[in-house]
């Protein structure tokens, strides 16, 4: 299993834990980690543009001059796509970009991306996150002692103080563990996990 050390709020080692390798020590599986972050990144396309095309726009249904005889090219409707207010030729038409991935390739591609921080060290456990008032100076302040600036902050349960405290920096994300996802634990250079979201994703992951 593998060993980190704990760290408490003040940025100073108070323990050490050991992770369960079903979940921190899987082999890196690259293609479903791409997968994983290609679906993600599709699934957050709204696909609602939409553009009308000629049999779409409004008008145009009378001959706008008799076809022969008056010097200009033969038109059909003031609606083609060469006149102005005319529609759009192949006009964009809401779609839905949704890639859908089987569960056991979620968890695969979710363990692998959770392993490949703990093998590079940028997996920090901290002993426990309480603010005692939501304060954006203190959580940045818990951030300078871990010597930590990108980071993604996984909690166990519902913390308004810290979630509110580090909504202000730039280059901080909170999640839950229920909410954790391969494209933010790759994103951000850090993990941040508390020791119950540790103890959280092994007994939902392993």
């Amino acid at each position: 299993m593998s060993k980190v050390s704990v760290y408490n709020m003040e940025g100073a080692v108070v323990g050490d834990l050991e992770l369960n390798d079903l979940v921190f020590g899987v082999e890196v599986n690259e293609h479903l980690v791409k997968m994983a972050v290609t679906a993600h990144l599709a699934n957050k396309r709204q696909g609602t543009q939409k553009a009308k095309t000629r049999s779409e726009v409004s008008g145009g249904g009378r001959k706008p001059w008799k076809q022969k005889g008056t010097g200009h090219a033969r038109q059909g409707s003031t609606r083609s796509p060469q006149w102005t207010g005319g529609g759009v030729v192949f006009a964009p038409v809401p779609r839905d970009y949704t890639i859908k991935l089987n569960k056991k390739e979620k968890r695969i591609a979710l363990k692998s991306a959770l392993s490949a921080k703990v093998s590079e060290s940028k997996f920090i456990v901290l002993d426990e996150l309480k603010l005692d008032e939501i304060k954006t100076k203190k959580f940045a302040a818990v951030l300078d002692n871990l010597k930590v600036s990108k980071a993604l902050v996984v909690l166990e349960d519902k913390n308004e103080n810290v979630v509110k405290s580090a909504k202000n920096i730039a280059d901080v994300k909170t999640a839950y563990v229920n909410t954790i996802n391969v494209y933010d634990i790759l994103k951000y250079d850090t993990v941040i996990a508390t020791k119950a979201a540790v103890a959280k994703i092994e007994e939902v992951y392993a």
